[in-house]
């Protein structure tokens, strides 16, 4: 079979189309301007000779490039990376400041090439191919007229997905140092402004919130100034047909390969065409770019799907699990784990530790994480960061001797990390007080009592990979929790000069990724886990490092069905940390049951995080349960096709399911927030099976048709003209309840 062809180039009329039987990118140059023109982007179209026919240009009230032609405003010419001020006055997606104050430039086509496969990008996260038939990359070279600046912008198109990457490189072939200002990794301009922004919100303890709204004349944006992705926001916005559904419509999804501050916003002009952009934040960034030097943007990664929300989300889920995460953990199943954090917090030892990991090994755990505390004198959370050995009053025989007797037992061991901060008390701060990031002479905030160490000196992250080094080396370790706690405040470095502040938060997460890079190296069987307070850096920058982050430092089951919900917009369940926790729950109060939590936990890496040495006999036998559950399913919940049925934001019940790539088996889970009186009879129409396909659907005892339970759906209430009520009654009375539903086709394989 003939490999199809990716990108298609008109060489005389210099037309690009980028197709894949599933979405078409087509742009030109425009013959006067010299710059690039937008002409489509969405569902992929037949190639022809010339799409010259797509070209909107209209006489209209404009400033004009050239005397005496009125077609070349560029404020109504559709681009694919603006300027601003010259003739064209929208949010543009760079900004140079030369030599002389000005910020006048004229990027002008000077040629392209294709390339299979795809680049990798120096020192940044990126998704990735492992063969050339992957995928095909365009990169166009685009010259200033007026200066020797040089910008490539890259478009990867890849052959299986509906997904197109960009990123931008900037090249000073000039002899004289200029300054880069805004450096967005993408923009479109599409032809309307019917569309709703989706995008996901929160603070900590609620983050990844679904918002919809519709758009407006004018500008719309969600960002972080914070030094990470942040709580507040996540680096990913969607633009939504207003009748688009889950499974149903047109949809565009932006995300940003980057964990430090961005912005991604969405302007409509007064001729309703719709700018969207995405890359670095603007805000408090400039970059000294020397001659013969060069600035890379990270990787926008762009999802069209015409099969609503759902179909947006498989695209980038596939894509993220299987081409941006990596390594030995990429394809493996995720251990069950126990974290001890909401155990113990600060009040342990040794004995107390094994205590938990024999009773958690007993009961089918396949791994033990050692949170904060076990360092110097942490006992509380002033102390301590910074100096990364073992408090011996704690852990007499070490980490070494530690996990050692976790191994004993037959689990893997795990230990937490915050290498980013310091608290004052410690040798590192003592030794090097110019360490953190601070303003001399000005007040310093502290976050949860701690400073951030300036990640934009080498020196600063040599010596925490030496530290985790010498810690890491002599124990046997597999997993690693890392931790930052607290945003970036008083944003400088005493290591740089004044006119390259600017760079310095750019220049941390460099550090960070640099960190992250030398210990998967030197460590490649170890799996990380990501964590910022919870979510503030649940990115796609973090998952090229750790295939799964935490996603909240809340756990309750109610909470955490928003907070999954919301998640899996973006982000594969496979990297979804999601734990069991003790009730009252540790961050609302809230008394749930042991199945509702673990009916909710399932839905990500699925773990606990409480004493289980303080359980009942019930509840201990309903972990075991549980936890034979989730292994007997983890890889169908873990790489099978993810499905929303029901938001949390729209009503009194949740749902999602999980089907096979081959549509032989499904799980799908179910849950109520509150109990209602007299409720009205329920279904719940499922979707992804087989329509031929026979399945047997437990516990309900029953054996249904793929067409009859994506048309019909399961049917909650209890039939009691005949017996088969008393083989199933659905759980749906009372507050916080749930059900989990096992499919598997009769065809192929039957019901334990």
């Amino acid at each position: 079979m003939e490999k199809m062809q990716l990108i298609h180039i008109n060489e005389e009329a210099k037309e690009f189309h980028l197709s894949n039987g599933q979405v078409s990118y087509i742009f030109r140059v425009e013959p006067k301007i010299k710059q690039l023109e937008q002409l489509f982007f969405g569902k992929s179209i037949k190639h022809r000779e010339s799409f010259s026919y797509l070209v909107e240009r209209e006489n209209r009230p404009a400033n004009n490039l050239y005397e005496g032609d009125h077609t070349s405003a560029l404020e109504h010419i559709k681009q694919e990376y603006p300027g601003f001020g010259t003739t064209d006055f929208r949010y543009p997606a760079h900004q140079v400041k030369w030599p002389i104050g000005d910020r006048v430039t004229h990027l002008e086509y000077s040629s392209h090439k294709v390339m299979k496969g795809k680049p990798v990008l120096k020192g940044l996260p990126a998704t990735y191919t492992e063969n050339d038939t992957e995928a095909e990359t365009l990169t166009i070279t685009l010259k200033d007229a007026y200066s020797e600046l040089e910008v490539y912008l890259n478009y990867t198109i890849f052959a299986a997905l509906p997904v197109i990457t960009r990123s931008t490189c900037f090249v000073n072939q000039g002899s004289e140092t200029i300054e880069l200002e805004n450096v967005m990794s993408a923009s479109v301009d599409l032809p309307d402004a019917n569309y709703d922004l989706l995008h996901l919100n929160g603070a900590w303890a609620r983050e990844t919130h679904v918002e919809r709204k519709a758009l407006h004349t004018g500008l719309q944006s969600v960002s972080s100034a914070r030094g990470a992705s942040s709580h507040a926001h996540n680096p990913f916005m969607a633009l939504v047909r207003p009748d688009s559904t889950e499974t149903v419509g047109e949809v565009y999804g932006f995300s940003l390969v980057y964990s430090g501050n961005f912005s991604a916003q969405v302007e409509v002009d007064t001729y309703h065409v719709t700018r969207a952009m995405i890359g670095i934040n603007p805000f408090r960034f400039n970059w000294q770019l020397d001659p013969n030097a060069s600035f890379q943007t990270p990787e926008a990664v762009m999802v069209y799907s015409d099969k609503g929300l759902n179909g947006m989300s498989q695209a980038f889920h596939e894509l993220y699990r299987t081409r941006l995460a990596r390594g030995v953990w990429r394809d493996k199943e995720r251990p069950v784990l126990i974290n001890n954090w909401e155990a113990t917090y600060f009040d342990f030892n040794e004995n107390k530790i094994l205590g938990i990991a024999e009773n958690a090994a007993e009961l089918g755990v396949e791994l033990f994480v050692l949170d904060d505390g076990w360092f110097n004198k942490r006992n509380d959370d002033s102390t301590s960061l910074g100096d990364w050995f073992e408090d011996e009053s704690k852990l007499p025989n070490g980490i070494k001797g530690l996990s050692e007797k976790i191994h004993q037992l037959g689990l893997k061991f795990g230990l937490w990390f915050e290498p980013e901060m310091v608290n004052k008390d410690t040798n590192l701060y003592e030794q090097h007080p110019d360490w953190i990031i601070q303003v001399p002479g000005k007040n310093v905030s502290h976050g949860r009592n701690q400073f951030v160490l300036d990640f934009s000196r080498p020196e600063v992250v040599d010596n925490l990979f030496q530290q985790m080094d010498a810690i890491i080396e002599g124990s046997q370790i597999d997993y690693i929790k890392w931790d930052m706690n607290r945003y970036i405040s008083e944003a400088f470095s005493i290591s740089l000069p004044a006119d390259r502040q600017g760079e310095i938060y750019h220049r941390y997460i460099l550090g960070v990724y640099d960190l992250y890079e030398r210990l998967i190296a030197k460590y490649p069987e170890i799996l990380f886990e990501s964590c910022a307070g919870g979510g503030a850096r649940n990115d796609p920058g973090m998952l090229y490092y750790a295939p799964q982050a935490w996603a909240s430092d809340d756990t309750d089951a109610v909470e955490r069905l928003k907070i999954q919900y919301g998640t899996s917009m973006v982000y594969p369940i496979s990297s979804i940390g999601s734990h069991v926790s003790a009730v009252p729950n540790h961050q609302v109060g809230r008394m749930t049951s042991m199945d509702m939590r673990s009916h909710v936990a399932y839905f990500g890496t699925f773990g606990y995080e409480l004493d289980i040495t303080m359980l009942s006999h019930e509840e201990t036998e309903s972990i075991q349960q549980h936890i034979q559950f989730f292994k007997k399913h983890r890889k169908l919940i873990q790489q099978g096709d993810f499905y929303r049925l029901k938001s949390p934001f729209e009503g009194n019940h949740t749902a999602w399911m999980i089907v096979s790539r081959d549509q032989t088996e499904a799980v799908v889970g179910f849950y109520q927030v509150l109990g209602t009186p007299n409720p009205a009879y329920e279904r719940l129409v499922l979707t992804g099976l087989d329509p031929q396909k026979r399945y047997a659907v437990h516990p309900m005892q029953q054996e249904r048709y793929g067409d009859d339970l994506m048309a019909a759906g399961l049917i909650f209430a209890d039939d009691v003209t005949t017996d088969r009520g008393k083989d199933w009654t659905f759980n749906r009375h009372g507050d916080f309840t749930s059900n989990i539903f096992y499919l598997t086709s009769k065809n192929d394989v039957e019901v334990n």
